[in-house]
């Protein structure tokens, strides 16, 4: 649970931050542990990973919440993908079947396997109200970088005390984590790094103090604040930006971007750890292998169970008003990033196109991403 006490048997040692709280939950689900997420009721949400499920994990489960199946808790993406009826906001809840296997659990969670096993059902969601603590599971299953599905059942609050051992989680500190996370950001270090393109660089690191992911701005030349500086926000790619995917444009945007800003003489380029436009490293290759079978981008990403881009850049807002820029000139072909800096309080007083020649690898995926995600190409 989160808040300012001081352990009993240690008073040098307080309970975590919300932050924290949140960090240590996903990592428990990454490991295939289980969870109790809480919410302003007396009972609260007992889950697992779908995508860790086995059956003596299962099991254990079960036997936690007092014998009861869980429920399988699929996004709204993945339930239309399993051809499931949207009755409650967000998440569909289907009734545990006991005769399904482990395995057959985890792909309902995994579309790898749709083609080639697509006779599965026909699956029925539950009708009723869904706790927030159960909806709010599915989000932390996304902070976790896993595949956005639980195995959930809602038991008294009475029973976290009985079982200490399983970590426990506020709701409320689910849904507050990007907010916190980026608000949270602070400068850590800073070095100078000559680039190829732009010799004048110097990286500046930026984490929270009480948990997160680390974040970069490569500051090139002398950019006077308040600005406008010419800027580009760069969501890490490690397929593109390290060893050279045709996949993708991130490659040629991240270089090309430095080489620009190098040429002007000054600007910034955030470096953000927001990889697959937020679903993680492995959830991406995940997209890759369905794009194999023939999805598109966006299809890829909704059939996983998230959306066409989970990516929130309240943490470039935050960096660039640390380091003294409240406006800007974008290069980006996103109009998306233009309004969310915005919302965020930073100006956008121009954008400017950063386009680059296609391949027969990547042409699809930028056609795609202008039919269906709006960039300007």
């Amino acid at each position: 649970m989160t808040g300012e006490k001081i352990t009993d048997n240690n008073p040098g040692l307080q309970t975590p931050s919300p932050l924290a709280s949140v960090e240590r939950a996903a990592y428990e689900l990454r490991c295939g542990r289980p969870v109790f997420v809480l919410d302003d009721t007396d009972h609260a949400a007992l889950i697992l990973a779908t995508e860790m499920a086995t059956e003596p994990r299962i099991q254990a489960l079960a036997e936690l919440g007092g014998g009861e199946l869980p429920h399988i808790v699929l996004t709204h993406h993945r339930a239309e993908t399993l051809k499931i009826r949207l009755y409650t906001p967000e998440i569909v809840r289907i009734p545990y079947p006991d005769w399904l296997t482990a395995g057959q659990i985890r792909q309902l969670a995994d579309p790898q396997f749709d083609l080639a096993d697509p006779m599965r059902g026909p699956f029925s969601a539950e009708r009723d109200p869904v706790p927030v603590s159960v909806t709010r599971s599915v989000k932390l299953a996304k902070i976790a970088r896993i595949l956005p599905s639980v195995l959930s059942m809602v038991v008294p609050i009475v029973k976290i005390g009985t079982y200490p051992d399983v970590v426990a989680v506020n709701a409320a500190d689910i849904e507050a984590y990007d907010t916190r996370a980026a608000s949270a950001l602070k400068r850590v270090t800073a070095a100078k790094v000559p680039l190829e393109g732009a010799e004048n660089a110097r990286i500046i690191a930026f984490r929270p103090d009480d948990g997160g992911i680390e974040h970069l701005a490569i500051v090139i030349g002398e950019p006077e604040p308040p600005g406008p500086a010419l800027v580009r926000l760069h969501s890490e790619c490690f397929t593109g930006d390290l060893i050279g995917s045709l996949k993708c444009d991130c490659g040629d945007q991240l270089r090309g971007a430095i080489h620009q800003i190098g040429e002007e003489g000054s600007g910034v380029l955030l470096y953000l750890a927001q990889e697959g436009r937020g679903i993680g490293l492995i959830n991406k290759l995940r997209a890759y292998a369905l794009q194999d079978q023939g999805f598109d981008t966006v299809e890829a990403n909704q059939r996983l169970g998230f959306e066409d881009d989970e990516r929130v850049f309240l943490a470039a807002a935050e960096m660039l008003r640390q380091l003294g820029f409240s406006k800007v000139r974008l290069l980006t072909n996103n109009p998306r990033k233009v309004s969310q800096l915005e919302d965020f309080g930073i100006e956008v007083s121009e954008r400017v196109a950063h386009m680059f020649e296609s391949n027969e690898h990547n042409e699809r995926y930028l056609a795609i991403k202008a039919e269906k995600s709006g960039h300007i190409l």
